[in-house]
């Protein structure tokens, strides 16, 4: 889904009207994208300008970078490719319907996103907010391979209802991916291909935003599990309308067969887009946890174990979505830093201070 938070992302920017914004103190006069607090970030490089742009994932050479964009020409978010420099930018989804979650395989022979296209070439339409802050599941999402260029086009999930948020394990082997198919939001895993499907989650709720370990051997997401009759029951409603409310996530691990599952933050906040650090040991993820309103999101780096929580960022308005670059030297992110116009959300890259 546009797991992206768009609406959010939005009040976010309005809310921020009078934030504070990167600091020209002379201690980042050479870097004002980035404020003082930001200790693990350096020369930081702003690589969109304009738009809605999220969810920019690399290469697994670090070359090439992947990111869905609502920008002039389309009314919601197609799928692009640019160098990890900026250069280069191109569409490489259809231009039909919606789409997101766009990852590269590994051996970057394919790439693999979800779209809507089948089911209509319009934009679906947004969800109605009189039910409060909710995600759309749209039903025409599919997940797609195609070659890097977008030619040669591959449906590869088939089921009715939501597929989507799509990622490839480092080793090639797999696809994780989020569905509705068995009636509720579980985590799969599948070949390239779309083969060899299994279902690794069964609780009741939202399990989704998955990604694996560098090391193929493990699985970070994020989901709410609803525990009361009462939430079950809002849960289940809304699902029934494709909907859900993304204000409660936490997250979690698990190892790469389903096995081994455990919760590492509990804040009862909106925690997502989790990541992990070259080396296993920490995740990196966005979260709401330090604002009473629920608007800004900010980076935290956090123990495997649940320990050690760290603030990365300190933007006043909207920071998300992170990745490491296959030799950990940079962080790519999407941002409302340094926006010139309401709602704009960029993709950044800064490098990396352990």
């Amino acid at each position: 889904m546009r797991a992206v938070l768009i609406l959010l992302i939005t009040i976010s920017v309005v809310m921020a009207s009078s934030a504070r914004s990167p600091s020209t103190s002379s201690e980042t006069a050479d870097d004002p994208l980035r404020l003082p607090e930001e200790k693990h970030l350096r020369n930081i490089r702003q690589l969109t300008f304009g738009g809605e742009n999220a969810e920019a994932y690399f290469s697994a050479d670090g070359k090439k970078l992947i990111f869905q964009s609502t920008r002039t020409g389309h009314d919601c978010d197609q799928i692009y490719e640019m160098n990890a420099d900026g250069s280069g930018v191109r569409m490489v989804s259809t231009g039909r319907g919606r789409t997101t979650c766009a990852y590269i395989l590994p051996a970057a022979r394919r790439i693999i996103y979800s779209s809507t296209h089948l089911a209509s070439p319009d934009c679906p339409p947004r969800p109605d907010y009189s039910r409060g802050y909710v995600w759309a599941l749209y039903p025409g999402f599919d997940i797609f391979s195609a070659a890097p260029d977008g030619s040669d086009l591959k449906r590869i999930t088939t089921t009715p209802g939501y597929d989507a948020e799509a990622t490839v394990a480092p080793n090639g082997k797999k696809i994780v991916f989020t569905s509705v198919r068995d009636g509720d939001l579980d985590i799969y895993t599948m070949d390239p291909d779309g083969r060899n499907v299994k279902r690794l989650t069964t609780e009741v709720g939202y399990d989704g935003g998955p990604f694996f370990s560098y090391d193929s051997q493990w699985i970070v997401y994020r989901a709410h599990h609803p525990k009361t009759e009462r939430e079950i029951a809002d849960y289940r409603a809304l699902l029934k309308e494709n909907l859900i409310r993304p204000t409660a996530l936490e997250i979690w691990v698990m190892k790469a067969d389903g096995s081994s599952k455990r919760q590492v933050t509990d804040n009862g906040k909106a925690n997502f887009a989790p990541f992990f650090f070259p080396d296993g040991k920490r995740i990196i993820f966005a979260s709401n946890m330090n604002d009473p309103r629920g608007r800004n999101f900010d980076l935290y780096a956090i123990n495997v174990a649940g320990t050690g929580l760290e603030q990365i960022t300190h933007n006043s308005t909207f920071d998300g979505f992170p990745m490491f670059s296959p030799d950990g030297k940079k962080l790519v992110f999407a941002s409302n830093r340094n926006a010139k116009a309401e709602g704009e959300t960029n993709v950044f890259i800064a490098d990396w201070v352990p």
